[in-house]
């Protein structure tokens, strides 16, 4: 019989197809699935209104056979089948879809879901199959006809005998190479895996006949059986009505499908009908993954169409502060493109995204409320992912995020929420006030903090690299600014106690600019301030470059040769012993004061969790003072 050439496309076109629109070779199986669920799907329904189709939900299979020796793989369905004149317009002409066809017309009335939109999804099996055979015989016809094909070279196409009706699909898989095995498609386990990860919620069973070993009676040998295994679930979880799903169903599940050992925190189902048709399944982890705070780790929902795997990881489905959740979509409404393994961006996309964000937004606001416990569990684990998802928007998820966010605080070094710290403030407060340190021990012990809570204020701890940045970009929270206690805004005093402060400062100006020069460049400035509660000395800074960034600046990747430096203010208890001793040695030994400045300036560094440039200088400042 003589060969015919392919309608529409040339041979390059078909290579395009091969090498260049898919990227896994792996998707071919899934697509051939598709295929056959798709033919069951229009036979099923037109059995709804015809009669003579005698077939029952129960009787409609796929099955996939293997053959090693060969080099076949057989992909089988008893649906619809095809006719000689369908084989050649699905088949013949590339980007031709009978499903789309089907699904336009008003016999399927769009109440089915069927995958198969593009016409292109059977001929990815030429990504690793040298020559398909496809044998069918459509529901109700005396004949049946092979269409078969090597490539873009052309097909031909011709009486067979078959049986029964549906679609016998041959493929003869190639050959291995040095950069592809081929083989591995051959394999029972191969294929098991293949279905269970895109496939498993076909509708219709999904069977092998496989090698099983048992053990036989009263004895220690086994023997190999050939069972016939159905590879599918087929129902998916999240078809399931929420009271047939238990926890441990739940758990079970996310546990087997993300690859965690623990059960998550919380399940959140969703369910939405109207401007975009889809179901969620949802889950927050109970802890962060190894990787979830590196550059490897990648966020996404898994996404089906139908029931059918799609993508891995969509990661337009997520906002990165709520990277942290797994999970899926399943929608029949996506606008896939012509692979079907990405989504276009269209507008349909966009709803879901934002729809699952604010359904999320809920479930943790609604789990802060009603399960304090819960909520600091999660918080502990991807808080800093909520300031971060502050932070790098530069504010614009700050209305929703400021609510969820949580800092410990001195008020019983506890977890408080922003609103909880405000609906306590004192009547006279006008500032939230803070400290940053690297852990709460270190930070109540800066002489800002004591002074602060002498004062009978509250002081948020923040102990994560992200929280000044976050607090710089929310600014303010009902109406109060964020102050920073170890910077020089700071002031506790009355109006008296402030004028003698600026009195003193006045005055004592020389002495001041004489140390400031002693330091050679290492502060802005030295000053008195009656802020620092019992202690002696302690640093503050200027500017929106705190000493806390400083040090977390200077951590980041690729500034090791570049440091990073706040304008920082060496300040000097007034109410303390060593104001007098300073003005005493400023009068009658600036050589010994030189001595008594970097000595101060060292201690306050230490204090505020910093280094010191020179320790053995300093060392030997003290020792010489102490003899």
């Amino acid at each position: 019989m003589a060969k015919k050439q392919f309608k529409t496309e040339s041979k390059k076109l078909l290579d395009m197809m091969v090498n260049s629109i898919y990227t896994h070779k792996e998707i071919f199986l899934r697509e051939l699935i598709s295929n056959a669920s798709d033919a069951i799907d229009k036979l099923y329904f037109r059995s709804l209104t015809d009669d003579s189709v005698t077939l029952s939900r129960d009787d409609y299979e796929i099955r996939i056979t293997a053959d090693k020796d060969a080099r076949t793989l057989t992909i089988e369905d008893n649906g619809c089948g095809m006719t000689q004149n369908e084989l050649e317009n699905n088949l013949g002409t590339i980007a031709k879809s009978g499903s789309l066809d089907f699904k336009r017309s008003e016999e399927s009335g769009d109440q089915i879901d069927i995958i198969g939109q593009f016409g292109v999804g059977f001929y990815s099996a030429f990504m690793v199959a040298d020559n398909i055979r496809v044998e069918s015989r459509a529901y109700g016809a005396d004949e049946a006809y092979v269409w078969e094909s090597a490539g873009a070279d052309g097909y031909t196409v011709k009486p067979c005998d078959k049986d029964t009706a549906g679609t016998v699909i041959t493929l003869h898989i190639k050959p291995d190479t040095d950069d592809e095995p081929y083989t591995p498609f051959l394999e029972t386990y191969r294929l098991r895996e293949l279905v269970k990860k895109y496939s498993d919620y076909i509708r219709y069973p999904i069977r092998m006949l496989t090698e099983q070993r048992h053990k036989k009676d009263d004895s220690d040998e086994y023997e190999t059986v050939h069972e016939d295994e159905t590879l599918n679930s087929m129902i998916p979880i999240w078809r399931k009505s929420p009271s047939d799903v238990s926890d441990e169903d739940y758990a079970n599940y996310y546990k087997d499908k993300f690859m965690d050992y623990d059960a998550p925190l919380k399940v959140i189902r969703q369910k939405t009908e109207g401007t975009a048709d889809y179901t969620a399944l949802l889950f927050i982890p109970s802890h962060a993954p190894y990787d979830y705070y590196s550059r490897e780790y990648e966020k996404g929902l898994q996404l089906y169409s139908s029931g059918v795997l799609i993508m891995e990881k969509c990661k337009e489905l997520l906002p990165d502060h709520y990277s942290f959740v797994k999970g899926l979509v399943d929608s029949a409404d996506l606008s896939l493109n012509i692979s079907r393994e990405m989504l276009q961006h269209d507008r349909g996309l966009k709803i879901i995204a934002k729809a699952i964000e604010k359904k999320i937004t809920s479930e943790l606001s609604k789990m802060l409320r009603t399960d304090r416990e819960k909520y600091e569990q999660f918080f502990s684990s991807f808080g800093a992912a909520l300031k971060w998802g502050i932070y790098s928007s530069f504010g614009a998820h700050k209305d929703t995020l400021q609510e969820l966010i949580l800092f410990k605080s001195s008020a019983e070094q506890k977890y408080v929420t922003l609103k909880e710290y405000v609906e306590r403030m004192k009547p006279d407060q006008d500032k939230i006030y803070y400290a940053v340190g690297e852990s709460i021990g270190k930070i109540s012990l800066l002489p800002q903090v004591e002074a602060v809570i002498g004062k009978e204020f509250e002081v948020l701890y923040l102990t994560e690299d992200i929280d000044e940045f976050a607090i710089q970009i929310l600014s303010a929270y009902d109406g109060k600014s964020f102050l920073n206690v170890c910077t020089e805004n700071l002031d506790l005093s009355d109006d008296d106690a402030k004028e003698k402060v600026r009195e003193l400062n006045d005055n004592a100006a020389d002495l001041l600019g004489y140390m400031k020069d002693a330091l050679e460049g290492a502060v802005a400035k030295v000053r008195f301030t009656g802020a620092l509660g019992s202690h002696a000395v302690a640093l503050s800074s200027e500017g929106t470059l705190s000493v806390g960034m400083e040090q977390i600046l200077n951590k980041m990747p690729g500034t090791e040769n570049e440091h990073i430096k706040a304008e920082t203010v060496l300040e000097i208890n007034t109410d303390h012993a060593i104001k007098e001793r300073l003005f005493e040695l400023f009068a009658h030994d600036k050589s010994k004061l030189s001595d008594y400045t970097k000595i101060l300036y060292a201690q306050a560094r230490l204090v505020s969790g910093l280094s010191i440039d020179n320790p053995s200088q300093i060392a030997d400042l003290v020792f010489g003072l102490m003899v």
